[in-house]
C-alpha cells in the first residue's frame, strides 16, 4: 500500500509540473487532474493507510486523557 501511495503521489506531482512546463492545448488538464488526484485519491490512501490500526480515542481530549497528561507532567517534574 506505502509503494502504490508513493507512485500516485509522483504520477500526481508529475503532472502538475508537466502542466507548468509544456506548453500543450491541455496542460491546464494536467495540472487539473494532477491536484484532483492528490487530493481526491492519494489524501484519503494516505490517511487510511496510517489510521489503520490506531484508536482515535488516544488522541482525543477526554477526561482520562486529560488525566494521564497531567499525571506524567508530574512525574517528570521529580
Amino acid at each position: 500500500m506505502k509503494y502504490f501511495i508513493l507512485i500516485l503521489t509522483i504520477a500526481a506531482l508529475t503532472s502538475i509540473v508537466l502542466g507548468f512546463t509544456l506548453d500543450l492545448e491541455y496542460s491546464q488538464k494536467l495540472i487539473g487532474f494532477g491536484v484532483t488526484g492528490l487530493f481526491l485519491i492519494v489524501f484519503p490512501l494516505f490517511s487510511f493507510y496510517r489510521w489503520k490500526d490506531k484508536n482515535p480515542k488516544d488522541y482525543m481530549l477526554t477526561k482520562e486523557n486529560l488525566d494521564k497528561m497531567r499525571k506524567r507532567e508530574g512525574d517528570n517534574r521529580k
